[in-house]
This record gives structure tokens, C-alpha cells and sequence, in this order.
């Protein structure tokens, strides 16, 4: 892919009147993301990564290139006091550079020390390539609206997808061998590296082996009490243990949605991987697949447009169960049935649609050329529908 990536034009805009904060697991593209507007819109930059010797040095100094019109600082949430750093910095120099700042973990959340940023930066989460990226769909779905399905098919590229992940490295080189050595490299990076420079994890072996744990786990409810019990740990270090590897973009987890008026049976999560191509199962890669095409466009309509989008599960205390809903300010939008080869609309769809009056139905297969309609439920391809997202 030659393209921008989706959030290039976004950042560039908002980089006109903030700093601009990127989060997203390693290797999703940050910094390719950030020399592209260098090269194309700021020729004078300066690039400073934490994790080298003599940035370091430049950074704790305040040693700027002087004729540099960004300054870009990666990994810089490892610093402990990172916030007051950047905020004394930006206070007294955004009038003469703009200020990008990437990281591989939840730049929201690792805020130690000094005093708030709040209305100082704009945050976004850089995702994996989807298909409307990769196909070169730059439109964003309009709220509240029907998806746009698109009428051509890319059963192809979705293949790939599939198989190979959303990840840059492997997704373009399609190499199985590629892709084995760098779910290897990566995982063992993030756990002896980057977990270990800013949490304090006593026992990362025991935290390693959760990770092993986990694709297994991918699509089902979450149940940290099973996790306790096959690690031999506490129930508190397993919990502290996932909410570090959700912080560091390895997992996410969606909740059971519920109103006034519907109760779930479960309050358990479901679980997702970043990086779906490490699921051997094949129903649940694809119900992960379609998990983070939904997950990149909640976060793109939170970070760049300000609306209270959420992804959730649908359970009833029948036990029906529909496998995602998007909502907007807690109103559901649309609901989603992920299915690898059933043609047939799930019941629990029609349930869910009449008693929380769902807009608009999906279910997702898996199989290629398949669009209709059957009472109101639309049963269509996923590399047709998920090439409608972002």
C-alpha cells in the first residue's frame, strides 16, 4: 500500500490548533504514519525516540532543531514524568512547532505526574489495515444511517485479511513463515520490553503464559476466575495482568449492552485480540476479524468526530445472544451477526431487532457474493460489508 494511512488527513488538520497524541499496539504504523505528514507537510522535523540513548539526552534538555516545524516524540510515555515534560514544552513553544506524540500503549491512561493536558491535545488509536483501507475506501459511514455495502466484491483481499491480519508487516509481505517469525518477535518484544519499562510486574513469566492463554479465548466470555485457576495466581493479578495487556493495545474486551428496560443475563466481557491473526480457530478469527473492523470505527466516530460510540455484546436472560451492536449515546445503531457459512438470519437477530429497535440488522458471512434481505435482516458478505466501514 502507497496510500496515507485513514487518519493522516484527520491528525493534519487537528494539528493545526493542538498537539496530536497516537496510541496503538507496536508495529500497527505509527511511525510510518508520522514521517508520512513529515515528508508531505513538514520537510523541517525533529524525531526523537525515547528508547535511543542520544534522543533521550536531546529530550531531557530541550534540544530542538531550530529550523523544524514538528517535533515528533515516540515512546515517550515511558518517562515517568512525561506529561509535565511535554506540557511545559508545548506551553512555550506551540507557536513555533507543532507537536506529535506516539506510543505503543494507552497514552490516555499512562499520565504520571504534573498537571492535566486537558484541551491541549487531540487523542487518537491507529488501527490494524481493514478492508475499506486496504480497497482504498475513504468515506466514513454516516451515523445512524445504513452501512453503504459495497457491490463489489474483494473475496481476495479479504483472504488475506484473514489469514495474514491487519498488522503492516505481514499483511503486505503474506508470508506464512514471515508471519509465524513475527507473532514470535512481537509478542516476546512486548512482554520483555515494553510491559517491563513502565509497569512493575513481579511475575512476568506467569503474565507471559496468560498471553499463550488468551487467542485460545478469543470470541468467548471472559472469565478471569478460569484464568486464576489454570495460572495458579491470584484473582487480582490476573485481573491487573489483563488490564495492563488491554493497555498495551494486545486485547480488548466489549461488555453485555443493558438499558433501563433490558437486563443481560451476563455481565462477563468477550474477548479480542489486536492482532486476529494469531486465532488458529477459524469462527473465531472471523468473529475477531469483524470485532476490530467495528472497534476501529467506534474509535474513529470518539476521536475524530466527539460522538459517545460504543461496541457491545447482546444477551438476553433467555440466553439469546447477538454478537455485536453499535450504539450512539447509548441508542442502538446497528447490530451485527458474525456467521462463517449460515446464510439462514439468526433468530436471536430478529429477536434483538423488534425488542430493542434496532435500525439496522446484519449478519456477516464469511462466504463470498451473498447479499438479500429476509424481514429486514440483511444477509450479506463480509468483504462486502466490512468494506462499507473505515
Amino acid at each position: 500500500m502507497t496510500e496515507p494511512r485513514y487518519l493522516t488527513k484527520y491528525i493534519l488538520e487537528d494539528l493545526k490548533e493542538k498537539m496530536v497524541f497516537v496510541g496503538g499496539p507496536r508495529q500497527v504504523g505509527k511511525t510510518t504514519l508520522a514521517r508520512e505528514l513529515v515528508s508531505d507537510h513538514f520537510p523541517h522535523f525533529g524525531y526523537f525516540n525515547w528508547d535511543n540513548r542520544q534522543d533521550r539526552r536531546n529530550i531531557m534538555q530541550s534540544h530542538w532543531p531550530g529550523d523544524a516545524e514538528m517535533i515528533i516524540l515516540d515512546e515517550i510515555h515511558k518517562y515517568k514524568k512525561w506529561k509535565s515534560l511535554v506540557k511545559g514544552e508545548y506551553d512555550k513553544l506551540k507557536d513555533k512547532y507543532s507537536f506529535l506524540i506516539t506510543g505503543s500503549a494507552r497514552l490516555d491512561l499512562y499520565r504520571k505526574g504534573g498537571d492535566s493536558m486537558l484541551g491541549r491535545y487531540h487523542y487518537y488509536r491507529l488501527h490494524p489495515f481493514t478492508l475499506a483501507e486496504v480497497v482504498g475506501n475513504k468515506s466514513v459511514p454516516p451515523v445512524l444511517k445504513e452501512i453503504p455495502v459495497h457491490s463489489q466484491n474483494h473475496k481476495e483481499l479479504f483472504s488475506a485479511l484473514d489469514k495474514f491480519g491487519g498488522f503492516p508487516e505481514p499483511f503486505l509481505k503474506q508470508n506464512t513463515r514471515v508471519l509465524r517469525r513475527w507473532h514470535s518477535e512481537k509478542v516476546d518484544r512486548l512482554f520483555r520490553e515494553d510491559i517491563r519499562d513502565i509497569e512493575q510486574v513481579r511475575d512476568i513469566v506467569s503474565m507471559q503464559l496468560l498471553g499463550d492463554l488468551l487467542p485460545d479465548r478469543a470470541g468467548s466470555l471472559l472469565s478471569l476466575n478460569s484464568l486464576r485457576e489454570d495460572l495458579e495466581v491470584s484473582h487480582r493479578a490476573v485481573s491487573n495482568w489483563m488490564n495492563i495487556l488491554e493497555s498495551f493495545y494486545y486485547c480488548f474486551r466489549i461488555y453485555p449492552y443493558a438499558t433501563k428496560n433490558f437486563r443481560s443475563l451476563k455481565k462477563e466481557a468477550k474477548l479480542y485480540l489486536w492482532d486476529w491473526s494469531e486465532i488458529d480457530q477459524e469462527p473465531a478469527r472471523f468473529e475477531n476479524c469483524v470485532a476490530s473492523h467495528l472497534l476501529k470505527l467506534v474509535h474513529f466516530l470518539q476521536d475524530y468526530e466527539g460522538y459517545k460510540a460504543q461496541l457491545y455484546y447482546l444477551r438476553s436472560i433467555e440466553k439469546k445472544e447477538v454478537d455485536f451492536l453499535v450504539s450512539i449515546d447509548n441508542k442502538p445503531w446497528f447490530a451485527v451477526e458474525a456467521k462463517s457459512n449460515d446464510i439462514n438470519p439468526s433468530p436471536h437477530l430478529y429477536y434483538f431487532t423488534e425488542k430493542l429497535k434496532i435500525p439496522f440488522s446484519y449478519q456477516v458471512v464469511k462466504r463470498a457474493g451473498i447479499d438479500s434481505f429476509i424481514k429486514g435482516v440483511r444477509i450479506v458478505s463480509a468483504d462486502r460489508f466490512l468494506g462499507g466501514l473505515i
